[in-house]
């Protein structure tokens, strides 16, 4: 079997499980020979057999719910795969396979839920995490339409689609679809917001800082408005406006995002080197903060500014911590990508 020689497999557990008949395992592999073979009907009594046997034996109600799915019966399916999900609590797949079995019964919010559980088991598993995000998007699919039955005029429903077109990169239609919503309900908190990054996404920059302007008269406590609107003008040459923006943001919320980053760019931008160095030393002294990209720019920027301060020794250190940031982060990727071909090898075979 191991070979995947399934029809020698067949004959010999078949004959085992012909002199031992009340043998679980020898029932359980005749049903899963049978299985990988391609009969799920054949495979079915076998299986329910081992079950009956021994219905606290490993993997035997997975598959059999596997050979259920596999004959279109979905409820009879459900019942073992939620057997196989409480005998065995930590087998990912076993819940991989109840949400796919969910989602052909149509209960895509409950196959949502058991995917969720499945991936928090095995998050780099490409086959749960495809099956996942079906489950997700067809729900959504579903509300929207819930959505546009209830009120085909809702701004709403303007917002849903402007979403939409922009995970399906159609930016222009998002635009459009945005712009309509903003006509219904203009001083909707977050419509600005939302037109504005729909803009920078398409490096239109001047109408993105346009828009979070107009967010910002609407809400202007708005956190992320105010952040994004300091970060455009950067990238737009108007660094003393990210500065006092971002001055304002940190005195409401000291350890928001990158916001010291930023800061402390524009700050060497506007040549104010000291100002530039307290900004960075901030960003990369806050507590318990992951690897970014920010942190590890920050400790960049901070050699060269300690070496136009002609403090080499900083400038070393801070280089140094760069590198090792750098070369920390480099291993991970290389180790995801490794692992995500592992994966797709044992997802082929």
């Amino acid at each position: 079997m191991q070979k995947g020689d399934w029809d020698t497999a067949v004959t010999t557990f078949g004959r085992a499980a012909s002199i031992l008949p009340n043998s679980a395992p020898a029932n359980f592999n005749l049903g899963l020979a049978r299985l990988q073979q391609g009969h799920p009907e054949e495979a079915l009594p076998v299986l329910t057999h081992a079950a009956v046997l021994d219905p606290k034996l490993r993997g035997v109600n997975l598959f059999l719910g596997i050979a259920r799915y596999r004959t279109d019966d979905y409820p009879n399916a459900i019942a073992a795969l939620r057997r196989e999900t409480r005998i065995d609590p930590k087998n990912a797949k076993a819940f991989m396979w109840l949400g796919v079995t969910q989602l052909a019964a149509g209960d895509n919010e409950g196959a949502a839920a058991t995917l969720d559980e499945a991936a928090r088991l095995s998050p780099g598993d490409v086959d749960i995490l495809y099956h996942r995000g079906r489950a997700h998007m067809l729900v959504s699919k579903e509300s929207y339409e819930q959505m546009y039955q209830s009120d085909p005029n809702s701004w709403r429903v303007h917002e849903a689609l402007a979403q939409s077109f922009v995970e399906a990169d159609r930016l222009e239609d998002a635009i459009k679809e945005c712009g309509n919503a903003l006509n219904m309900r203009p001083n909707e908190p977050g419509l600005h917001e939302e037109l504005a990054d729909i803009y920078w996404k398409q490096n239109q920059l001047e109408k993105a800082e346009g828009a979070f302007q107009e967010e910002l008269k609407i809400d202007p406590e708005s956190l992320s408005a105010t952040y994004k609107l300091a970060v455009v003008s950067l990238e737009r040459s108007k660094p003393e406006v990210t500065v006092s923006l971002l001055d304002g943001l940190l005195r409401r919320s000291p350890a928001y995002g990158d916001a010291y980053y930023q800061k402390g760019r524009a700050e060497a931008q506007l040549g104010k080197v000291d100002a530039a160095i307290g900004d960075f030393k901030a960003e990369v002294a806050k507590p318990n903060q992951p690897d970014s990209e920010s942190l590890r720019q920050s400790y960049y920027q901070l050699a060269q500014l300690y070496r136009r301060a002609q403090r080499p020794e900083d400038s070393r250190a801070a280089l140094d911590s760069f590198l090792r940031l750098k070369q920390q982060a480099d291993a991970t990727q290389a180790q995801k990508l490794q692992d995500k071909m592992k994966l797709s090898a044992e997802a082929s075979r």
